[in-house]
C-alpha cells in the first residue's frame, strides 16, 4: 500500500483500517504469530471501528510515523511487523527476514537513553517549568524568567521546524509531479523480471573516430539491476573501459526507463544516458532490444551524441559484482575482469574488451548491432573508417 506522509490524519486512514483488522485478531493469534499475548476485547462485536479495544486511528500512525511519541502502543507494532513479515515483534527477533531493519534496531538499542523529538523535549520542558514554580526556585523571578523564555524559544522552534517540513514535503510532491518520479509502481512479478544480471551488448565503438580499428567493433557490459524499497531501482554497468551508475524507473506496465552517467570521482554528470526497455518482449528469445540516447565515448572533443540500439540479455539473479583490479589476469586479456559472486554457486568471471562483431559467433546477434544499429547526431554517410572524417565536430 502505497503512502505519502504528510500531517493530515486522513491520509493514514485505509492503512489504519487494514492494520486494525489485523490488530483486533491480536488475542486469538499470540502463538500462531508469535507476539505478546493480548486479553480479550469483551466488547468487540457490539461496537464498530475506531472504537473497538485494539483499534488504530489514522492519528495514531500519522504520530508513530513522525516520531511525536516515543513509544507506540504494542498492538499497533505488533500490527505493522505482521503486515509486513507475517509475524509479530518476537517472532521477527527471532529469525530476522530484513536485514537493513535488524541493523536499525540494533543501533537504537546500543544508544545511550532514548532520543526525543522537539515536540517532547518541550513538553519536557514545560512539565520541568510547572515543577520548578511550585519548588523554593520560584522565589527567584529571574531564574523563572529565563526558565520561561527558553520554553518559548523552544516552542517556537518546534513550530518553525513544523512549518519547513510542510514546505518541504508540498516541494517533493511537486518535484515529483513536474518531473515525473516514480508515476507507476510495479507489480511483484515486474520487479522480479527486471531485477538481476545482464549483459549488454552494444556497437558504441564502431563510431570513436580515435580508433582506427573502430569497425565492426563490439562489447559487451555486465548491468546489476537492484530494487530499492522507495519504488525504483539502482544501476551499476560494468564496461570494458569505464563504468556507469544510475536509476531505472517503470513509467508504465512493462515499460522501463533507465538513466544512467560515467560514474567519475566529480559531483559533475558525465555523458548521461537515456535508455527505454520494454520487458513485453518475444518469450522465444533470450534478448531485449533497447533503444537508447548515448554517446560514443571517445576523447575530448570527439565525444559525440548517437542513438543506438542495445541488447539486453538476463542471466541470472542474485549475488554480488566485483572488479578485478592489478591481476596477473589483467595483464594477460587486456580488458577488464568482472567476478559474479553467487551464493551457492560457482563464480562467474566476465572478460570485457572492445571486440571484432565476428567474435560472437552469432549471426543474429552480430546483426542487430551492427552499424546499422546506430544513428548519428550529424550524418555523415556509413560508420566504415574513411566515412567519420567529414562529419562535424
Amino acid at each position: 500500500m502505497a503512502l505519502v506522509p504528510n500531517t493530515n490524519k486522513k491520509n493514514y486512514e485505509p492503512l489504519s483500517i487494514l492494520l486494525s483488522e489485523i490488530s483486533n485478531r491480536l488475542p486469538q493469534t499470540a502463538e500462531s504469530l508469535q507476539h505478546i499475548p493480548y486479553t480479550p476485547d469483551a466488547k468487540k462485536h457490539s461496537t464498530e471501528y475506531p472504537f473497538r479495544k485494539y483499534d488504530i486511528t489514522g492519528g495514531q500512525i500519522r504520530d508513530a510515523f513522525m516520531g511525536l511519541v516515543a513509544n507506540p502502543r504494542p498492538f499497533l507494532v505488533d500490527a505493522c511487523y505482521i503486515y509486513l513479515y507475517k509475524v509479530g515483534r518476537q517472532g521477527f527477533e527471532l529469525n530476522p527476514v530484513d536485514e537493513q531493519l535488524e541493523k536499525k534496531i540494533k543501533a537504537e538499542d546500543s544508544q545511550v537513553g532514548e532520543s526525543l523529538s522537539v515536540y517532547q523535549e518541550n513538553e519536557q520542558l514545560k512539565n520541568q517549568l510547572q515543577e520548578l514554580q511550585s519548588s523554593p526556585l520560584s522565589r527567584n523571578p529571574t531564574s523563572i524568567k529565563w526558565l520561561k523564555l527558553l520554553v518559548g524559544a523552544f516552542g517556537l522552534v518546534s513550530i518553525i521546524l513544523g512549518i519547513l517540513y510542510y514546505k518541504s514535503h508540498l516541494s517533493h510532491q511537486r518535484l515529483s509531479k513536474q518531473m515525473s518520479l516514480l508515476p507507476y509502481q510495479p507489480t511483484a512479478a515486474e520487479i522480479d523480471s527486471l531485477q538481476g544480471i545482464w549483459i549488454c551488448y552494444t556497437g558504441s565503438p564502431q563510431v570513436r573516430q580515435s580508433d582506427p580499428e573502430r569497425y565492426h567493433k563490439i562489447v559487451a557490459n555486465l548491468v546489476q539491476i537492484t530494487y530499492q524499497p522507495e519504488g525504483y531501482f539502482l544501476v551499476e554497468r560494468y564496461g570494458a573501459s569505464f563504468n556507469h551508475s544510475g536509476y531505472a524507473q517503470f513509467e508504465s506496465p512493462g515499460l522501463v526507463s533507465i538513466h544512467t552517467h560515467v560514474k567519475n570521482n566529480s559531483q559533475q554528470i558525465e555523458s548521461p544516458r537515456h535508455s527505454l526497455l520494454s520487458l513485453q518482449h518475444s518469450p522465444a528469445s533470450p534478448y531485449v532490444n533497447v533503444m537508447s540516447a548515448s554517446w560514443n565515448f571517445d576523447v575530448g572533443k570527439f565525444n559525440q551524441i548517437i542513438g543506438i540500439r542495445e541488447v539486453y540479455q538476463k542471466i541470472g539473479k542474485g549475488g554480488t559484482l566485483e572488479e578485478v583490479y592489478n591481476s596477473l589476469e589483467n595483464a594477460q586479456c587486456k580488458c577488464k575482469i568482472v567476478r559474479w559472486h553467487q551464493p551457492n554457486q560457482p563464480t562467474q568471471s566476465w572478460f570485457l574488451k572492445n571486440s571484432p562483431i565476428d567474435s560472437l559467433h552469432n549471426s543474429y546477434l552480430s546483426s542487430l548491432i551492427n552499424e546499422n544499429s546506430i544513428l548519428l547526431k550529424d550524418p555523415a554517410g556509413n560508420l566504415r573508417p574513411d566515412s567519420l572524417t567529414n562529419q562535424h565536430p
